[in-house]
């Protein structure tokens, strides 16, 4: 079985972030996202994958290259431009051959493949498709199905009073070869909203796998900064990468994660969840405040940071404070004393 990501779009909404970094490629308690995909879909024996891109794909295959690095096989269906979920899964046909699982890029998951595998097997369905259970069924598009799975409908974003289910889609799906001839070519095209009801109006074998393991969208700064919190309070101890130093009268209460050369000095207070990356330097009288910071980023003397993401190579000059929900590009300069 092989598998398709895709990553192809543009991630607006973490600007400034993605700006020069797609955003598939922004870090994770320093590891690039769809790294994370890549690894779960290798721990389930899946190692044949597309990668489906139009948005700055060099940077993609600078990171991945053929993929043996990583211990798996990376074939690239590049866009010229942007054709919407549908038409990257259509413009990667050739190289599917059977069953394929995908994965949204947007999400991360610790969904159990095997299970997704079965359950679509046993289905004999065409397409299968993950859905997890929401606090605020408002917020998202519901999928409603049967007790045995089998979708009956979906409700775009509805009211109160129209809500009968808590279920939606969690952006991880199987679809069998012969499903690829339902979509047209080179075109922009969305299984959410255009294939997905076609196989319903088909009736065409579909189903919904509903599981709880732990399932997140990033493609906000809040959700961003959240994915960070929520792997970090797993952590039994800090992180530390390899040459970084942290003086002893630096102040932690929480947990911290450090890139390779990177320095804490003096009296700086890590409180929360701080996530700092490579060649980072935290000046004495800092404050940190589940926050994170990107590679090659200086914060000054007396500076503070609090709920915010700091981009590459950025200076924080001394006694700058970004307040909540900052988010700050790469190259920035941020000068003394400012308040954002």
């Amino acid at each position: 079985m092989k598998a398709i990501i895709l990553i192809g779009g543009f991630g607006t909404r973490l600007r400034p972030l993605t700006c020069n970094t797609p955003k598939p490629l922004l870090p994770v308690l320093n590891k690039p996202f769809s790294l994370y995909q890549i690894e779960l879909l290798k721990k389930y024996g899946i190692k044949d994958i597309i990668l489906c891109m139009a948005y700055l794909p060099s940077e993609f295959k600078k990171y991945f290259g053929d993929g043996k690095k990583f211990g798996v096989k990376i074939s690239y269906a590049i866009e010229k431009t942007p054709l919407g979920t549908g038409g990257a899964i259509k413009n990667a046909e050739k190289f599917v051959d059977d069953s394929v699982i995908i994965f949204n890029g947007d999400v991360l998951t610790e969904i159990n493949l095997a299970k997704l595998v079965q359950f679509h097997r046993n289905k004999k369905s065409k397409v299968t498709i993950s859905l997890v259970s929401v606090p605020d069924p408002t917020s998202f598009g519901l999928v409603e199905t049967a007790p045995d799975g089998k979708i009956l409908q979906f409700l775009e974003k509805p009211s109160l009073n129209q809500i009968t289910v808590d279920t939606v889609n969690a952006g991880t799906y199987i679809f069998e070869p012969e499903i690829f001839k339902e979509m047209p070519s080179d075109v922009v095209y969305s299984v959410e909203r255009e294939l997905f009801p076609m196989l319903l109006n088909k009736k065409i074998p579909f189903y919904g796998y509903v599981y709880s393991a732990y399932w997140i969208d990033i493609g906000t700064t809040e959700k961003y900064l959240q994915v960070h919190s929520d792997l970090m309070n797993r952590m039994k101890k800090n992180i530390i990468g390899k040459n970084s130093k942290i003086a002893k009268t630096v102040r932690i209460f929480g947990h911290l994660v450090v890139g390779d050369n990177s320095q804490i000095s003096g009296k700086a207070t890590i409180y929360g969840n701080v996530c700092l990356g490579n060649n980072v330097k935290i000046a004495g009288g800092c404050f940190l405040s589940d926050c994170v910071i990107l590679d090659n980023t200086v914060a000054s003397e007396g500076s503070k940071i609090e709920k915010s993401v700091v981009g590459k190579n950025c200076i924080i000059e001394e006694n700058a404070h970004l307040k909540t929900g900052c988010v700050i590009g790469d190259k920035t300069v941020v000068r003394r004393y400012s308040k954002l």
